[in-house]
């Protein structure tokens, strides 16, 4: 699903590097200090569903990191050039570690391209993400603006993998032409779900876990990405843009000729697993995106910028999936995003800019949820 850069909602790619994880366990999980003159507390005052909060990593941008299906593991994406990396590749890490920047936990990606989405298939032995390496070994330029606004690119090299956890690739799930990313697959260990440019827009389709049975979900102009499903697999939630008047139409189709999205408009939208009952859940204006349904299934927690003046803070907010009892989850000055709850309900995954030394680092926190 991809991501974003300092601060906005361009810190959505990262990087990273082979070699042996920390033995940091999370045994001293309670509020962390920052290191400033501040001395601000890891969990704010209002930020009351935080029982605990633990920061896992400590440079670069850190982001997307996904449970497996026993919670005893995550995977996500890291750009920390310290691990001797140029953009964003796949790490594996144990639900308990902390990482610095002189150890790096194992790289499961090639090292080659650039990779997003990583997700645990069923068994915890395989993960599936996305990478270009494919199109090249290099890592593909990263536009972050055109005529002034912020802008992601859309690889068309992008193709979905299956990876063991000593990161042999051991099957390529896509291979159309155009962009194949953004997977992520059902609590039921059934389908996944990703988005494409097959059709010649940002769809969201679903596939079984073989790559099998590809049925497209959306048909509405505009881009659809980072879908989730629900726990009990029988609902997605998204993100999209819906260009409506003639030069939004316009702008959008000019952009994403050029393998480009302008993501400061978007919104929420939940349906049915097979597409049906598609609706709009929030109109909030701004950047609503990075959704995931809360462990009961009937609530939603995003990121939004929805009530800055100036692109930013991006916080997390919880909504009802019928789009009443919108509340602020976090209350951040800067970025938090990518909240990802663990199998049983307990712990929260997200990224951050808190703690990093009023730098640009986005670095992974892990929370004790509590309703």
């Amino acid at each position: 699903m991809n991501r974003l850069a300092v601060i906005l909602i361009v810190l959505i790619t990262f990087s990273a590097c082979k070699n042996e994880p920390s033995k940091t366990s999370d045994t001293t999980t309670e509020t962390i200090l920052n290191t400033d003159e501040t001395k601000k507390p890891l969990i704010y005052p209002e930020e009351t569903h935080f029982k605990s909060l633990r920061q896992v990593t400590f440079g670069g941008d850190n982001a997307e990191a996904y449970w497996s299906f026993d919670d005893k593991q995550l995977v996500f994406q890291s750009n920390n050039a310290k691990w001797n990396v140029g953009c964003d590749q796949m790490f594996l890490m144990n639900a308990n570690e902390t990482f610095t920047d002189s150890i790096a936990p194992p790289m499961l990606s090639t090292g080659k391209g650039r990779t997003t989405c990583a997700y645990f298939l069923p068994g915890n032995k395989h993960i599936i993400y996305a990478s270009t390496h494919l199109g090249d070994d290099k890592c593909p330029d990263t536009p972050l603006r055109k005529n002034g606004k912020y802008i992601w690119p859309i690889y068309d090299s992008y193709d979905i993998f299956v990876a063991d956890l000593e990161g042999n690739i051991v099957k390529q799930l896509t291979n159309e032409v155009g962009y194949d990313a953004e997977p992520t697959v059902s609590p039921k260990g059934d389908k996944i779900v990703f988005t494409s440019t097959r059709s010649g827009d940002l769809e969201l389709y679903t596939m079984n876990i073989d790559g099998s049975e590809v049925k497209q979900i959306t048909n509405e102009l505009g881009y659809d990405g980072g879908a989730f499903f629900s726990p009990d697999g029988t609902k997605l939630i998204f993100r999209s843009s819906r260009p409506k008047t003639e030069k939004e139409i316009k702008d959008y189709k000019d952009l994403l000729a050029e393998g480009l999205v302008e993501p400061t408009e978007m919104e929420l939208y939940i349906c049915n697993a097979d597409g049906s009952d598609l609706r709009q859940l929030t109109d909030l204006g701004n950047a609503n995106w990075s959704p995931f349904f809360h462990p009961s299934g009937d609530k939603i927690l995003f990121s939004s910028n929805f009530e800055a003046e100036r692109g930013f803070p991006f916080n997390l907010y919880l909504i009802d999936i019928d789009g009443k009892n919108l509340k602020r989850i976090t209350h951040g000055e800067t970025f938090d995003a990518f909240p990802v709850f663990s199998n049983d309900g307990k712990h929260l995954a997200f990224s951050s800019n808190r703690n990093n030394g009023g730098g640009r680092d986005t670095n992974l926190f892990i929370a004790e949820w509590q309703d």
